[in-house]
């Protein structure tokens, strides 16, 4: 059996994973189990579309619940508070400028990556070339849209 690969987090990311299993094994799962028991007083479950969408639901569920185990299980966190040396590392703040204007990033694992609030991959184009840099630097990003070039402001 092959190692599982590390989940790299920060702390707020291994809590907002924790809050979801938690959820979904005290809250969804009991809901689910109790919509499968109602579907079954219908009788024949063979035309029962109430019971076949309970079990599809409880099967989403619990391969959620699985993923979400594994992920809290290999999570290797991200620690953020002693790099302020000006690089980027994983878990630095980065605020970079380019032809549409200012814009800051997170950079964390991929497991915690969200483009909508800022948080970007370190497997991304950007997450890519901005690790290793540090503030004044201009990095070439080449995305599928086409190669770009960013400065970077200021890392925190």
């Amino acid at each position: 059996m092959m190692q599982d690969k590390p989940v790299l987090l920060t702390p707020e990311g291994l809590h907002k994973l924790q809050e979801e299993l938690d959820n979904l094994i005290s809250v969804r799962r009991p809901e689910i189990a109790q919509r499968i028991k109602h579907a079954k007083e219908f009788g024949d479950l063979s035309e029962n579309a109430e019971y076949e969408d309970a079990k599809n639901d409880q099967g989403f569920i619990e391969g959620r619940i699985m993923k979400l185990e594994q992920m809290v299980r290999n999570a290797s966190l991200i620690e953020t508070d002693d790099q302020t040396d000006g690089w980027v590392h994983l878990g630095s703040t980065v605020k970079v400028k380019d032809e549409f204007g200012e814009t800051e990033y997170t950079i964390v694992g991929s497991a915690e990556a969200d483009a909508g609030s800022g948080k970007i991959s370190l497997e991304s184009p950007v997450g890519k070339a901005l690790l290793g840099r540090r503030s004044g630097d201009e990095v070439e990003v080449e995305t599928p849209g086409g190669a770009r070039t960013v400065q970077i402001l200021q890392v925190a």
